[in-house]
């Protein structure tokens, strides 16, 4: 897997925080660099934390399923961005919350970094370098989570499920296009 197609997984999993970003920026009002910096911190942190713990969990288990595993990877990365989707369609707003405490930020860093775990586990079956993966992905994380703060605290809550709806449409192609490489179909189609 190459550095653009680890970015672009990166931006595919920062949509759920820079989705609950946009709203905490919102639910906050005036924004500014140490809201960004706590957001960006928990939010980047637990999404660099979370692939790290499901590559181990991952590769423990990597010899048994070796042969399943861009099928795991297809399917992994689908459901998820499935759900990123529509979850965009979600009337719910119990992110609203303007609190940065540790309790609020804890909860909520778990809660968009659950979907990182699973692709933790994806990057084990497909041997990437895992220092690199989680540094490109919490760093983008960091930045796309501070950038929501900013963003929700000048405009609002309306780019929340377009954020989502992005994120999840990166994920479910990354997905197909690790499905068709292992399975030979994009040799067939470009050869």
């Amino acid at each position: 897997m190459d550095f653009i197609e680890l970015f672009l997984i990166a931006v595919g999993l920062s949509m759920d925080a820079f989705a609950v970003s946009i709203c905490k920026g919102l639910a906050a009002g005036r924004a500014g660099i140490r809201q960004m910096s706590i957001a960006g911190a928990w939010f980047g942190g637990f999404q660099a934390l979370m692939p790290f713990l499901g590559y181990i969990l991952g590769f423990a288990f990597q010899g048994y399923i070796i042969v399943f595993d861009h099928w795991i990877a297809f399917i992994l990365l689908g459901c998820i961005g499935i759900n990123m989707i529509k979850s965009s369609f979600s009337k719910s707003e119990d992110n609203d919350n303007a609190s940065f405490d540790f309790k609020n930020m804890f909860l909520l860093a778990v809660a968009t970094s659950i979907d990182a775990l699973a692709v933790g586990v994806t990057f084990a079956f497909l041997k990437v370098n895992i220092f690199q993966s989680i540094i490109i992905v919490g760093t983008t994380t960091f930045i796309f989570s501070a950038a929501g703060i900013k963003i929700g605290s000048i405009f609002g809550s309306r780019y929340k499920s377009k954020a989502e709806i992005a994120g999840g449409i990166i994920l479910i192609f990354m997905g197909s296009k690790i499905l068709m490489e292992h399975t030979g179909i994009l040799d067939a189609v470009f050869h």
